[in-house]
């Protein structure tokens, strides 16, 4: 069979790749291994034990970053938007309260407001006042977007401009545990793409989570023709004289001029013998694991109004594979219940991430994973009831998963979450015709896979259509 164009995976930047090459009426073709759409931003079910039926939870979207108020032009969501010939309104997002960075001296608090941060940095590092913005100068003047861009360490750069350690500390954390696949780093592109998404613009959470966006990009899917196939992995990208020609998915071939792989750059690799004998690109160590309760009761205001709270229980930011399964003394927590409009009837959710250590939970017996993630459960509620003061509410359900959880229905070798430290900025790889997106591509979060699949998809498969 032949396509215009094949995309592997349907995560956020292979559905937007399908939908941008669909709306220039080339025949293209979405393969996933999952019974669902999303990839590392899905949604999975569990039965509810105590009470019967189902619960249904969000993976990774604890945030949309990118936030913009409608009618906003030339911001990254914006752009997404007229790419994909989307509303605004369909997305129905519902805008952060404010969230905080939480060390044992010091705090932060930051919304889709960037003054609320600054006049934070101005009061509690006052003698940094003129260094951070000189910083944020440096950022606002950075293009992230150049293809061409080398590697230079975040740390370095901050180190040169900051002098206090713990503002740069607080300042990185929610940056690499939400977008770094470098171990206590990153790229500095990437941190500038970071710090614009999350300080600059800031966070909201569609109405309904993340199925809200994958319900309306399936949707758009479908309009504009483009095909999709669930529950079929790849088992091979077939390559010829150099150049990638289709794949093999179980005993059948789909050919294709243009193949672009939103699974990861080392993933790609393993199932292209030509580009493996090519490169080597390592794997990234960085994965997690999620615990989610659900309480009888939405937590009141008067305890938490936060929406999330970037947690570290010492002055210096440890961004690494845990020694021990998990590592508590960090968390990202998250308060679904806080973003605006404020609903509190009904019960409530927190979702707290860990750092985990792949290779540690891949060896343990199925009795022992389970005991395991009892234990990862525990640690989490201890943290929740020491950061929540007067925190009561009974915990009704709960449930974690782990990095083999998401090396299971990702693809993700090792349940990396943000790729490999190799990326391919302009998407190319040494085989013609085979092209990156996603993650390892280098943008990052929703909004940047959404766009890393339009950007790719315009680059690599339009092939001089009118973009």
């Amino acid at each position: 069979m032949k396509y215009d164009a094949i995309v592997i995976g349907a995560g956020m930047s292979g559905l937007a790749a399908g939908i941008r090459l669909a709306m220039f009426d080339k025949k293209v073709v979405i393969l996933e291994k999952h019974s669902i759409p999303g990839g590392l931003n899905s949604y999975y079910q569990r039965k509810n034990f105590d009470k019967g039926g189902i619960r249904q939870f969000d993976v990774g979207l604890h945030a949309l970053t990118n936030f913009i108020k409608k009618g906003e032009k030339g911001k990254p969501f914006s752009k997404l938007l007229k790419q994909l010939r989307l509303s605004y309104d369909d997305f129905k997002l519902c805008p952060q309260s404010y969230s905080k960075i939480l060390f044992p001296d010091y705090s932060l608090s930051f919304s889709n407001e960037f003054e609320l941060l600054q006049n934070e940095v101005m009061e509690k590092f006052p003698r940094e006042k003129d260094n951070f913005m000189k910083l944020v100068t440096r950022v606002r003047d950075f293009n992230e977007l150049d293809l061409t861009i080398s590697y230079s360490s975040s740390r370095e750069v901050l180190r040169e401009i900051i002098q206090d350690e713990v503002l740069i500390e607080m300042i990185l954390c929610p940056l690499l545990i939400y977008g770094s696949a470098w171990e206590d780093d990153m790229d500095f592109a990437q941190f500038v793409i970071m710090f614009k998404s999350l300080y600059f613009e800031g966070f909201s959470r569609p109405e309904g989570g993340v199925r809200t966006i994958i319900t309306l990009l399936m949707e758009k899917l479908k309009s504009v023709g483009g095909e999709i196939r669930f529950k079929t992995p790849v088992s091979e990208i077939i390559t010829q004289d150099g150049k990638a020609i289709g794949v093999k998915i179980g005993d059948e071939e789909i050919h294709a001029p243009v193949i672009l792989s939103s699974i990861g750059l080392p993933e790609t690799a393993k199932i292209t013998q030509a580009l493996h004998e090519k490169m080597n690109p390592p794997i990234g160590a960085m994965t997690f694991l999620e615990s989610i309760f659900v309480l009888d009761k939405k937590i009141p205001l008067e305890k938490n109004d936060s929406t999330i709270i970037f947690y570290n229980d010492s002055s210096k930011y440890t961004y690494r594979p845990a020694q021990n399964f998990f590592d508590p003394s960090s968390a990202v927590i998250c308060f679904p219940d806080n973003y605006e409009p404020l609903v509190r009837e009904g019960e409530g959710v927190v979702r707290i991430t860990y750092m985990a250590n792949y290779s540690q939970w891949k060896e343990l017996p199925r009795p022992q994973y389970e005991e395991k993630k009892a234990e990862v459960a525990e640690s989490a509620l201890h943290l929740l009831k020491k950061v929540i003061t007067g925190f009561d509410e009974k915990v009704l359900f709960k449930d974690v998963f782990s990095p083999t959880t998401i090396e299971r229905y990702t693809w993700h070798l090792d349940g990396t979450v943000y790729g490999s430290t190799e990326k391919s900025r302009d998407g190319r790889t040494p085989i013609q015709g085979l092209f990156i997106i996603g993650t390892d591509q280098g943008f990052l979060g929703i909004v940047g896979s959404l766009l890393s699949g339009i950007s790719m998809a315009n680059l690599h498969g339009l092939m001089g259509a009118e973009a």
